[in-house]
This record gives C-alpha cells, sequence and structure tokens, in this order.
C-alpha cells in the first residue's frame, strides 16, 4: 500500500497544472489540458501483469461509436453471457490506468453474481483505437456501448450499470443521460470506489485548500448529478481505500435519491472491495434491485 507521502506525489504534478491553469497562461493552454487528461487517465499500455487469457464462454468484438473522430475508431469489448436465459445484464465500466485485462476479476465476480456483462474499453485504451481520452469522449463511449446493451437486453428492468473508480463517475453521468432522456432506461446503478467530483478527489490527497475543483477543466461532477437519476443506487466502498477517501461515497449517498443503499466494506481497499465483501455486495445488490439469487 503506498505511503501518504508517496501518494503525494502522484497527485503534485496536477495540482501544479490546476495552478498554471488557475492563472490563466496566455500559451500553451492546449498542451496543459492534454496534460491534465494524461495525468487522469494515466493509461498503462499493454495487458495488466497478472492477465492469463479470458475466461471459456466470454466473447470479444468491436462496436461502433457516432461521434468517432475517424471511421476506423470503435470500442473493444468483451461480453460475457449468463447461464440463464432470463439474466439481467450489466454494462461494466472500468477506472483510470488499466484496460479491460486487469478487470477480470470483478468482471468474473459479478458474472458470478448472475449477471451477462457487456464490458468495454474506452478509446485509447486496450484494443480500442483512438487519442488520449477526455471526459466528453468517455462519456460517449459510454452511451455506445449503452445501445448495444439495448440490443442484447430487450427488457429495460433487467438492464444495470457498473462502474468503478473513475468509472463510477462515467456511469453515473451515463445513468443521468438516461434519466434525461427518458429513453433506453436502465434498472439499476451500482457505483464502487468512486469519488464526488474530480477536483474534489485531486485536493483530497493532496490536501490543499485551493479551488481546484474549479480550475481543472475535466470535471467528472458527479455529485451535482446523481440526485436526478431516478433509479436505485448501489454506492461501495472500502474503508481503507488509500486513493479515493470512503466519505466521497458517502456524500454521493447523502445526494442520491431512494431507493438507495451505501456498502462500506471493512477493510476493503481501492480495488478489492467486490472480493473481501462479496456475500455482503451480492446481497445488496439481490435486495435493492429485487433479483433472484445467482444459481
Amino acid at each position: 500500500m503506498p505511503s501518504t507521502t508517496s501518494r503525494r506525489r502522484r497527485w503534485l504534478p496536477l495540482l501544479v497544472l490546476a495552478l498554471f491553469i488557475g492563472v490563466g497562461l496566455p500559451y500553451g493552454c492546449s498542451q496543459l489540458a492534454r496534460k491534465e487528461r494524461e495525468l487522469i487517465f494515466n493509461i498503462e499500455p499493454g495487458n495488466a501483469g497478472w492477465f492469463t487469457g479470458i475466461p471459456s464462454g466470454l466473447q470479444e468484438f468491436n462496436i461502433p461509436v457516432d461521434k468517432a473522430l475517424s471511421s476506423d475508431q470503435y470500442l473493444h469489448a468483451w461480453w460475457w453471457p449468463a447461464a440463464r436465459k432470463d439474466a439481467p445484464t450489466l454494462l461494466y465500466l472500468h477506472g483510470t490506468r488499466f484496460n479491460l485485462t486487469a478487470q477480470l476479476r470483478r468482471i468474473t465476480n459479478l458474472h458470478d453474481m448472475g449477471f451477462a456483462v457487456l464490458a468495454i474499453d474506452y478509446r485509447g485504451f486496450g484494443q480500442s483505437p483512438g487519442d488520449l481520452p477526455s471526459e466528453r469522449s468517455v462519456y460517449q463511449d459510454a452511451q455506445a456501448a449503452w445501445q448495444r446493451v439495448v440490443q442484447l437486453q430487450p427488457d429495460a428492468s433487467k438492464r444495470f450499470i457498473f462502474g468503478h473508480s473513475l468509472g463510477g463517475a462515467i456511469a453515473i453521468d451515463l445513468a443521468d443521460r438516461i434519466a434525461k432522456q427518458d429513453a433506453a432506461p436502465a434498472a439499476g446503478l451500482i457505483i464502487e470506489s468512486t469519488f464526488t467530483d474530480m477536483g474534489a478527489a485531486a485536493q483530497a490527497v493532496i490536501k490543499t485548500s485551493l479551488p481546484v475543483r474549479w480550475i481543472l477543466s475535466e470535471k467528472f461532477d458527479s455529485i451535482d448529478k446523481i440526485a436526478d437519476i431516478h433509479m436505485p443506487v448501489l454506492i461501495v466502498h472500502g474503508t481503507d481505500d488509500q486513493y479515493v477517501p470512503p466519505r466521497f461515497s458517502e456524500q454521493l449517498f447523502e445526494a442520491a435519491t431512494a431507493p438507495k443503499k451505501l456498502l462500506m466494506v471493512p477493510g476493503g481497499n481501492h480495488n478489492n472491495s467486490m472480493v473481501l465483501g462479496n456475500r455482503q455486495y451480492a446481497e445488496a445488490i439481490h435486495q435493492l434491485f429485487g433479483l433472484p439469487t445467482a444459481g
């Protein structure tokens, strides 16, 4: 587990960038904005070191993106059907740094809980061609993936959205858009180890009173969206998260509308809450959303 000093060092470049943007540098603004995106997404190329291959039954295909900058951009996706034909379907949205190959354990846990899972890499991650992602582009990618979920699962009462870490902010934005458009609805939202907004997340790590939220151009402003989504919400956080303080999930829970549930996993860190609290996680999902137990 990284020390407090190392965590602050990790976020220091982001603070310096925020200061430059805040004073309104007349030159190089586009370069600064790109550097901000590089620091936020922090993409690790290639397969995760612990990835040993996709399991039997998991399918791979590509999803077109209507608003892509070029025709050769698409989303590389994994589709893992459930054993039960009437199973609910879940869209999996991952966080920063690692691509799909680092998500297999969490995806497997969700599949074991009874979900058919569609998981994507955003453009610029893994095998999804594209330039450095932005807040706007990952929101577009989530919408394109949701269109495929609707095709795979025509029953709106069996469509769910899941987001981990930064993916939680992307999931909240998607749920907010669905609620406002009143089209292709979802039955529920699950977010894990996520934050209220990007500025607050950076501010918490670097321990500064500067108004980072208003300085950064990539907002990921979940706290201002979650009250408007009007669907059941499960919010999960490990009590020992070393990157994103658990209080952010508590604040999101307070802002969300009922029905909702907050699950704090004792001893859970940023990545292992679904493993450590697997039984409580599964119970919360099936109770809140009224789903049958897996089997």
